[in-house]
C-alpha cells in the first residue's frame, strides 16, 4: 500500500509548527516530512510527531536569508557540510527518519562536482543505514544551486553506486527543468527513492499539468514502491479545505491531472 505524507514545512501553516503534524494525521496522511526540523529540539518533535512516522529531512542549509542552499557541493566547506551532515543524520536516527535530503548548495563547474561526489560518498558511507537523496532544483526558485538537471543526478547516482544514495523525484521540479515531468519519471524511476507531488504550473494542490498521478500510484504499486508519496506544494486556501485529492489518490476513485 503506498504511503502518503504532508511537509509539514508548506502545509498547515495556519498554525504552529509543531501542531502541524496532529493535523496531518487527522487529515488522514500517513506521515510527513519537514524540510529544516533544526529549530526545535529531538524531544519537542517526538511528542509533536507523537508516532506518526517521519519520511525526510534535508541537511541543514545554512544562512538561508544569506543565500546559503547547504554545502555538499561548496569546495572549501567540507568541514561544514560533514558537521551539519552529523547532525541531520544524528536528528533523523532518534525522530526514525528514513530518509535525510543532502543538499547541495549554491555552486558550478568540475571543481565543486569533484566535492560533491566526495562529499555523497562520505555521508553514505558514515550512515549506511540511512537512506539518503539528491534532489535536482530548478534554477527560478533556487538561483545557482548545484544540482539543476535530473540526468546529471542519475548519473552522479550511478557513479557512486551505494545502496543507501538514490534520486528524488519533484513533479514540480522535474515539470520547471524538463517540460514533461512523464519522461523526467520514466527515465529516472529506478533510481528514485522518494517522491514530491503538487500541481503545474501553479504549484498549489495535486493534479493538472499533464500528469497522470493515478498512473503514477498504479506504476509505484506494480513495482511495491517501499518510499512515500509526499505533499509539498503550496495551498490554495486553508489547507484542510483542498484535500480532495488525497482522498481521490488513495481511494482512485477518478483520474488527477491526466
Amino acid at each position: 500500500m503506498l504511503k502518503y505524507c504532508a511537509n509539514l514545512t508548506m502545509l498547515f501553516t495556519e498554525v504552529a509548527t509543531l501542531d502541524r503534524a496532529g493535523l496531518a494525521a487527522q487529515a488522514g496522511f500517513d506521515g510527513a516530512e519537514v524540510l529544516f526540523p533544526y529549530e526545535h529540539t529531538a524531544a519537542e518533535w517526538e511528542a509533536a510527531l507523537n508516532g506518526l512516522p517521519l519520511a525526510l529531512i534535508n541537511t541543514p542549509p545554512g544562512n538561508w536569508a544569506a543565500g546559503d542552499r547547504g554545502f555538499a557541493a561548496v569546495t572549501g566547506q567540507e568541514t561544514r557540510f560533514r558537521d551539519g551532515f552529523l547532525r541531520a543524520a544524528a536528528l533523523a536516527t532518534r525522530l526514525g527518519a528514513q530518509r535525510v535530503h543532502v543538499m547541495a548548495g549554491v555552486a558550478k563547474g568540475p571543481q565543486d562536482e569533484q566535492t560533491y561526489v566526495e562529499n555523497l560518498a562520505w555521508a553514505a558511507d558514515q550512515a549506511p543505514d540511512l537512506g539518503l537523496t539528491i534532489e535536482p532544483i530548478n534554477p527560478d526558485d533556487m538561483p545557482g544551486y548545484f544540482l539543476n538537471d535530473f540526468d546529471q543526478a542519475g548519473r552522479i547516482v550511478d557513479d557512486l553506486a551505494r545502496p543507501n544514495l538514490g534520486m528524488q523525484f519533484d513533479l514540480w521540479h522535474a515539470a520547471r527543468i524538463h517540460g514533461d515531468a512523464a519522461q523526467v519519471w520514466a527515465r529516472h524511476r529506478d533510481r528514485v527513492r522518494h517522491i514530491q507531488i503538487a500541481g503545474f504550473p501553479s504549484r498549489n494542490e495535486p493534479g493538472g499539468g499533464g500528469f497522470d498521478l493515478t498512473g503514477l500510484c498504479a506504476d509505484l504499486e506494480s513495482r511495491d514502491y517501499q518510499g512515500w508519496i509526499a505533499a509539498e506544494y503550496r495551498p490554495a486556501r486553508a489547507t484542510v479545505h483542498g484535500l480532495g485529492w488525497l482522498a481521490a489518490l488513495k481511494s482512485r476513485a477518478k483520474l488527477i491531472g491526466a
